[in-house]
Order: C-alpha cells, then structure tokens, then sequence
C-alpha cells in the first residue's frame, strides 16, 4: 500500500527503484490505483495453494540438509531439482514438476551455490584453424593415409574431487566431505582420441600420478609419450597415425623429434595453433571426466581394507 502514497506523488521510476520492480510493472500498479483506488492495489495472495506448507517444507528442509550422500548419492554429492522433486515425492507422495521444484526453494529462500568460478583458458583473437596451421597442408591427410586422426591433450587433476553447483539456503554454501588429503598429490592423463571412417572412435590415455616426493616429476616424461604411441600403433588397426597435439615444450624437444623420424613410416605429427583448445575433441573427453567427478566421494583405503575383510562368510 505504501506505493499508492507514492503514486499520488509520481515519479514512476523512482518507484521502480524502490520496489524493484520494472517500470511497465509500475505502470500497471499506477493504472489500476487510478481506476479503483488503494483498493484495487491490495494483494489477492497466491494464485494457487503451495502443496507443501510450512512444516512440510521445514521436514524437507531438514531433509536436504542432511545432504545428499544420506540419500544414497555419495558419488556426486549435488541437489539438482530432479533429486529434490523424487525426494519430495518419497516423503509427501506429492509429484512435482522441476519448474515447480525451482519456485518452491526459490520462495522459500533457497538458490544455486557456486563453490568455485571455473577457470577460463586465455583466447585471442585471430586464431586459424588446423587446415591453416599446417595440418595436411601438403595434401597427405589422414584419409589419403588410410590412418588414424588422433587428438592428444593432457588434463590434471588433484586428489580433491572438482567442485559443482547444488541447492542450498541463500547465505549457506553447502559442505561436501570428501576424502583425498591435503598434501597436493595429482594424477595426470595423456590420451589420445582417434578417429578413422568406418571405424568406431578410440580413446587410449595413460596415467601418471605424482606424489609429491623428492625427484619425483610432476608430469609426463618423454618414455610415457613414446609408450603411449607405441601402444596406439600396436592397438589400432592399421597403425598408421596422424598425430595432432599441442605445442608442449616436450613435444618440440630434440628426443621426440628423434623418435618421430625413427617412425616416419606410420607416424606423422602436426601442431596445434596457440590457444587453441576448441579445435583438439579430446577437451570434451576431459570436460565429460571432471563433470562425473564433481563433488565425488572417495572411500579410504583403510575403510576399503575393512569392508574387504570382513565381507569373506
């Protein structure tokens, strides 16, 4: 009601500001007040009766606060409105739709937590494509090879699972447990996703765990590139190989160049532009990876040793 004290005065927009709301709502308001008064301002109250009151949504509510992994999703501890419409369904025996699902915690203080902006690779402007890097630029592609397109990338990952969005009270970040220490160890995958007509796609990675410890190193070496392409030749048919890869300081090294022309007859390499990470698939390999690792529960290895023996009759 206070806002047809103001309309009396008008500056529709200083309204707006007030209420925050926008100026065609505003004007609405202002038209209604001229046709019936203060009255006709007073609220009917919601269209339709909420489904769950107050106490239901205080159980729910506690509920949810338990988090997920006490309702069986240990693995990806997330609320999404597909988990919350089956959780409200198992304890009311009401069926919600998802948009339904997102007005009731939104009316009821409840929104999206973001632990964690994701990071954003740097791009520049001007990026060419392989084709005007280099690749096949002298005409023998893959398919005049009869070879394998393969894509390679590397991705790390440390013993903490990555963060992803859940449902919370506005104001209270959720808590997750997860297992996985704090001393900083990572595991890193090299893969390689290959790609010939005919054939289904292929996927062959290596792993590469650093612990931390002294003279350990922290990422790939030159021997587990060369394993890895090795194993790709033994395992693809054909074994013949069109390599595109980034601009790594080892992939330019001396010693890779030396095992590169000691394999010409199956293996040939081409780079990547700089900043270039939408052009290489295996990207979309590792994004799916990170995605069914959000928020992931690890078992200790202790809590694995105990179950293990005591599960023999």
């Amino acid at each position: 009601m206070q806002a047809a004290q103001w309309f009396a005065n008008g500056r529709p927009k200083w309204i707006a500001v007030q209420l925050r709301v926008g100026l065609r709502q505003v004007e609405k308001w202002r038209q209604a007040w001229r046709q019936g008064g203060p009255e006709a301002l007073r609220s009917k109250g919601p269209h339709r009766r909420a489904r769950l009151d107050d106490a239901a949504f205080a159980r729910l509510e506690a509920e949810l606060n338990r988090g997920p992994a006490a309702h069986g999703y240990a693995d990806d501890q997330r609320w999404t409105l597909g988990r919350i419409a089956q959780l409200i369904t198992s304890l009311f025996g009401v069926e919600y739709t998802l948009p339904g699902v997102s007005l009731l915690l939104r009316r009821n203080g409840w929104s999206v937590q973001v632990p964690g902006a994701p990071r954003d690779r740097a791009r520049r402007p001007g990026r060419r494509g392989v084709e005007r890097a280099g690749v096949a630029a002298d005409g023998s592609t893959a398919g005049d090879l009869g070879a394998w397109s393969c894509f390679q990338d590397e991705t790390g990952q440390g013993l903490r699972p990555p963060r992803g969005r859940s449902w919370s009270r506005r104001g209270r970040r959720p808590q997750v447990r997860v297992h996985g220490g704090n001393h900083g160890g990572r595991v890193w995958v090299a893969g390689m996703v290959c790609y010939r007509p005919g054939h289904r796609p292929r996927l062959i990675y290596r792993l590469h765990r650093y612990r931390r410890r002294k003279g350990e190193r922290a990422a790939f070496t030159l021997n587990e590139y060369k394993s890895m392409l090795q194993a790709a030749h033994q395992q693809l048919p054909g074994g013949k190989i069109v390599l595109v890869w980034d601009n790594l300081n080892i992939h330019h090294s001396a010693a890779m160049r030396t095992f590169i022309d000691a394999h010409a007859d199956w293996l040939r390499v081409f780079y990547l532009p700089a900043y270039a990470p939408d052009l290489n698939p295996a990207e979309s390999v590792w994004s799916l990876l990170k995605r069914s690792m959000t928020n992931l529960t690890g078992t200790p290895r202790s809590s694995r040793r105990s179950s293990a023996s005591g599960s023999g009759d």
